[in-house]
């Protein structure tokens, strides 16, 4: 006979019969304590718990998949981002998953996704592992103590890392499966370790919900000033969102996912997932800080048998990650929230070579870049890739886009034109030659280039208009190289410069055949050669 423990009755409300134990609302020191006994963690100098994902060291994109169902199924961007299973492979999967949590302890964690009241959802997570939930409970916002037991849970996330799905039984790909049926707002994740696709299945969710209540969900980190001026730093994974928006000099509103509503901006999570491959003490101190704290969750991050890290070494992969409550950022705003945006920057990292390190966009200028969503996928960040990978990403964040770009472009203009926010494209890929010739940006460059554009230093100063792609840069910026500033005159062959700038911009063009809605001025902001 089982006993009526707290947490058990409400589970089955989810469909799940647990014979463990059930872990309910844990603290961070138990689930230290548990992922230690169970030798799924390591300790390392500092207190931080290091973790292995096994073969899973970044996203699974093809083993995503949306429910095709009758509340959703009309505005789902359907296509190689969004695949679709059917509503009965999803409750065979449900099932199995179900079997496999009821069988084991399970970890519950109740929080937040979302920093304001009017726009949050209440998100539980089911795991049978505690450093996930360890993770959770660190990514997600912390509810009140009197706001917990009452909770009424607006989404549900059953995670089992250690079960593999059948692809001939149950519609998969592999067997590995993140499953999210967006009407019941229920995710199903399992057959990979890797704990990133926990926030970032959330995240779609909320990119779905969202637009529907009129607020523009963004794949970005923010900060603000003293004085209350807010940035929002859009990129995908590596281009130095959370870097960049981590300035000692500005207040950190969040590193990756935000909502812009109308009253301003809002986080959606209550902590920050920071790559920390070759994490630099001086470069970003802040966050290295973190890494040798306790609470931290470090994956796949090398530490000898004496507990020292060692953040340089990539022999597992180059996607070693950090995960941390945002509270231990020094400088970080409490409420996690702020105006509207003052300044809007689209992160590059351009495996070309081509683009100015910063580049100054007029309206039109910016939804033909937001459209683009020209980066390069970087080493590890998603399953295959070795190298950086010019790639187009629909507004910086296509594989967590459930409806068609033009929702959230749409957005973007109606919010740029109403409260004038200045946008900036900015380059943190290679200057002096492509990947594998020339070198990544410095970043004191890229720091010293931002806080002149976002403190308004360079309203006034002289500007060129690059010839193949009408974007306007700086001639000379203070404690700037101004040879920086013109990619072509950093390269040894300036020629090759031209055909590759000429090849790039062949690139954008093709990419953008397929936005047939878009007005014409926005549809001539792209390249001129």
């Amino acid at each position: 006979m089982i006993a009526i423990v707290p947490g058990r009755r409400e589970l089955e409300q989810h469909g799940l019969e647990v014979g463990g134990r059930i872990h309910w609302h844990p603290t961070t020191a138990q689930l230290y304590m548990h992922a230690l006994e169970r030798r799924d963690g390591q300790l390392a100098e500092g207190g931080p718990i290091v973790v292995d994902t096994g073969q899973h060291t970044g996203r699974s994109p093809k083993d995503k998949f949306i429910v095709r169902e009758p509340g959703s199924e009309e505005r789902i961007w359907w296509g190689d981002v969004n695949a679709d299973i059917s509503e009965a492979s999803f409750e065979q999967l449900r099932e199995k998953l179900a079997d496999h949590l009821g069988a084991r302890d399970v970890y519950v964690v109740d929080a937040y996704a979302g920093a304001d009241p009017a726009h949050r959802i209440a998100v539980r997570v089911i795991t049978e592992s505690p450093w996930h939930a360890l993770f959770a409970k660190t990514l997600f916002i912390d509810p009140a103590p009197d706001e917990l037991e009452e909770l009424e849970i607006d989404a549900l996330v059953l995670h089992g890392p250690s079960l593999d799905a059948d692809p001939g039984e149950d519609g998969t790909r592999s067997s590995t499966f993140v499953v999210l049926h967006p009407t019941r707002a229920e995710v199903l994740i399992g057959g990979t370790f890797y704990a990133g696709e926990i926030k970032k299945s959330i995240f779609t969710l909320l990119n779905d919900r969202l637009p529907l209540e009129g607020v523009f969900p963004m794949h970005c980190s923010a900060n603000r000033d003293d004085e209350g001026m807010v940035a929002v730093f859009f990129g995908l994974s590596g281009t130095g969102k959370t870097t960049l928006s981590a300035d000692p000099e500005r207040h950190l509103i969040g590193d990756d996912e935000h909502g812009w509503a109308d009253d301003g901006i809002f986080n959606f999570e209550g902590g920050c997932y920071a790559k920390v491959i070759r994490l630099s003490p001086e470069a970003e101190p802040q966050i290295y800080a973190t890494t040798r704290s306790f609470g931290t969750v470090l994956e796949n991050v090398i530490v000898d048998e004496r507990g020292v890290l060692d953040l340089d070494d990539d022999s597992k992969t180059e996607n070693t990650r950090a995960a941390y409550k945002l509270e231990q950022i020094a400088n970080a705003l409490p409420e996690k929230r702020g105006g509207h945006p003052a300044s809007v920057v689209f992160l590059t990292a351009d495996a070309f070579g081509i683009l100015p390190p910063l580049a100054r966009l007029t309206r039109d200028q910016a939804l033909y870049w937001f459209l683009s969503g020209f980066t390069s996928k970087l080493a590890g960040t998603e399953i295959g890739v070795q190298e950086p990978q010019p790639t187009f990403s629909s507004c910086f964040g296509a594989p967590f886009l459930p409806q068609p770009p033009s929702v959230y472009a749409g957005m973007l203009g109606e919010r740029l034109d109403r409260h004038g926010a200045q946008p900036w494209l900015v380059n943190t890929g290679w200057t002096g030659g492509p990947y594998g010739e020339g070198h990544r940006m410095p970043i004191d460059a890229t720091r010293a280039l931002l806080r002149a554009a976002l403190s308004g230093d360079l309203d006034g100063v002289e500007y060129r208009v690059d010839e193949v792609f009408g974007l306007e840069v700086p001639v000379s910026v203070p404690g700037v190289d101004s040879k920086l500033l013109d990619p072509r005159s950093t390269w040894r062959d300036p020629e090759r410069y031209d055909v590759k700038a000429r090849e790039l911009a062949s690139l954008f063009r093709e990419n953008f055949e397929r936005f047939d809605r878009v007005s014409p001025a926005v549809a001539a902001a792209g390249p001129r050669a």
